[in-house]
């Protein structure tokens, strides 16, 4: 993939995420953005972060203690895990409704 068409597929993600995490209460679940990365802000200031990482072409989730890898499946049309294969918007949707003790849909 070339960084032209990593960047634009990147940025979609990135919005995705930010426009799902938008309807959520800001005391239960607020967010940042800046160039390449939506940052996740739990009370307590807790954070999870998603951001692009341009030299690997991939797009990182950290989640506590855990962060995953991603690398986009061209035949499938979304971001998937370089470990285990699972989907990226489901594993966000994860481990915020555990965190949030609810279920959440993916974005």
């Amino acid at each position: 993939m070339d960084k032209q068409q990593f960047v634009k597929l990147s940025d979609a993600c990135l919005a995705r995420v930010a426009d799902w995490l938008e309807p959520f209460d800001p005391d239960e679940l607020d967010y940042a953005t800046s160039d390449g990365v939506v940052t996740l802000v739990f009370p307590g200031n807790v954070r999870y972060v998603l951001n692009r990482q341009s030299a690997t072409n991939q797009m990182w989730f950290a989640a506590g203690a855990r962060a995953w890898h991603y690398n986009w499946d061209e035949a499938r049309q979304a971001w998937f895990d370089d470990r285990d294969g699972h989907a990226l918007y489901e594993r966000i949707a994860q481990v915020v409704g555990d965190k949030l003790k609810r279920s959440v849909s993916a974005p």
